[in-house]
């Protein structure tokens, strides 16, 4: 027996607001998709319950379907992020480049590790004034083996994030490389800390803007993508 179409709504929201945190994923208008990353980016391991995170794997099948649905035309990625899960991050990375559909990203709060190569991965990108965006080299936790193999995938690992931000960003290797090796920011660590303007100076960020600024382009790039 079917279910009333209400009913089918509620349990619909009750879902949503369990896995994503809203009652409904946000959408500007009828053909603009809002994807919001937000918190943690969760990979292969559960993160505790407390933690606001991510999944990628519910970002994957959204983002399949941003790139099937005729409807949609374009997509706003809503970014305030501390980081977390590299490969998954990566992996979100790719695909959101990969859309034929133009992009528009903004770093609102925060888009820090993992999150750079997010921001980037927009076809156009924007940074709020306040917002940060921390860049150091890969970490891992947990038990760690020293062998020469242990160097070398981190390595591997390192050069596949510096590939895919100067691939997707104006900064060059050499630029990237000095900020992640910083070692006079960040307490008992290495990296940079650039705030609104700086991103966009070092030519990670294409633009300083809010949500204005990021609808006002996204309209223009999907008006430019009906030309024939």
């Amino acid at each position: 027996m079917d279910m009333p179409q209400n009913v089918n709504k509620e349990v619909n929201a009750r879902e949503n607001i369990k896995e994503l945190g809203v009652p409904n994923i946000p959408n500007t208008n009828d053909f603009i998709k809002v994807l919001p990353i937000i918190g943690q980016i969760e990979g292969h391991g559960v993160l505790p319950p407390q933690t606001k995170t991510t999944k990628y794997e519910h970002v994957i099948p959204m983002l399949i379907d941003m790139e099937r649905n005729e409807q949609i035309k374009g997509i706003l990625i809503i970014l305030n992020t501390v980081g977390g899960d590299v490969e998954a991050g990566l992996a979100i990375s790719e695909m959101i480049r990969s859309l034929s559909k133009p992009t528009v990203s903004l770093v609102i709060g925060g888009g820090h590790s993992i999150g750079v190569p997010l921001a980037t991965s927009a076809k156009y990108s924007f940074i709020s004034p306040s917002a940060t965006m921390i860049i150091h080299p890969i970490r891992m936790n947990g038990l760690i083996i020293g062998v020469p193999q242990t160097f070398e995938y981190f390595n591997k690992m390192q050069e596949r994030i510096v590939e895919f931000i100067t691939r997707t960003s104006s900064i060059n290797k050499e630029t990237l490389r000095k900020l992640m090796l910083q070692t006079d920011e960040l307490l008992n660590d290495m990296g940079t800390i650039l705030i609104g303007k700086q991103a966009v100076e070092y030519g990670l960020i294409n633009e300083v803007g809010g949500i204005s600024e990021a609808l006002k382009k996204l309209n223009e790039m999907i008006k430019e993508n009906k030309k024939p």
